[in-house]
């Protein structure tokens, strides 16, 4: 039975490193990480995988993502590091018949621990309180940037291609009148570089990519002008 007094602070352990990355997926979402990426970036820190370096970017340069990536790679080194010690020190201590049982006692723990951790009300209660704790300090904001831009309400976020023959090369910001109609231009995509909130005077050159944000029915026509090749930004 001496191996069981290890398979419990085991399972333990991974109930709260499920737990930990949730939290940080949070964390992330809040500052303005899309979902999907923020569950990736939350759990390949924590368990030491690695991202791409364009990925990587994106965390590093952000000071609250920095912060919390590097808080779960701390954390995710320690619970690896002890969730290996645990569950080998609970086999190597089993003697006889207590060996499979351990086994099947550890499969059996990891199940329960994956059916709790799907479950939506479990999961949702627990992205609500984190959520709620992280708006009451006051650092982060209130959602991720779907829900900051409303992009579930009705605007959209397109990135743009101006084609050589388009009437917005040549143009400045202010001469191509996307304010006017309603749009609003983020930033330009130029040759590697971002330009983040550009100036109405800056020019805008063939095979820019403009991220531009407003209704769908305007940039339906502004798209239908330009490169078939836009994406959602």
């Amino acid at each position: 039975m001496g191996g069981l007094y290890f398979l419990l602070p085991t399972l333990l352990i991974v109930f709260v490193s499920f737990l930990i990355v949730k939290a940080a997926t949070i964390a992330l979402m809040m500052t303005g990480l899309e979902g999907r990426k923020a569950q990736f970036q939350a759990l390949s820190a924590f368990t030491g995988t690695g991202f791409t370096t364009k990925e990587a970017e994106s965390i590093v340069n952000h000071d609250k993502r920095r912060k919390i990536t590097s808080w779960l790679m701390i954390l995710g080194n320690a619970g690896v590091v002890t969730v290996i010690v645990t569950a080998t020190s609970s086999l190597v201590s089993s003697k006889g018949l207590q060996l499979p049982i351990n086994i099947v006692l550890l499969l059996i723990g990891l199940y329960v621990i994956y059916k709790v951790a799907t479950l939506n009300g479990f999961v949702r209660r627990w992205e609500s309180f984190i959520e709620n704790k992280l708006i009451k300090t006051g650092n982060y904001e209130e959602g991720p940037t779907e829900d900051l831009l409303h992009l579930l309400e009705g605007h959209v976020l397109v990135r743009v291609i101006v084609k050589n023959n388009s009437s917005l090369a040549g143009a400045t910001l202010k001469d191509s009148h996307l304010t006017e109609q309603g749009l609003i231009v983020l930033g330009i995509e130029r040759e590697g570089r971002w330009m983040g909130i550009p100036k109405g005077t800056e020019v805008i050159h063939e095979h820019d990519r403009l991220v531009v944000y407003g209704s769908p029915e305007i940039l339906t026509v502004l798209l239908r002008q330009e490169a078939p090749s836009t994406a959602k930004a």
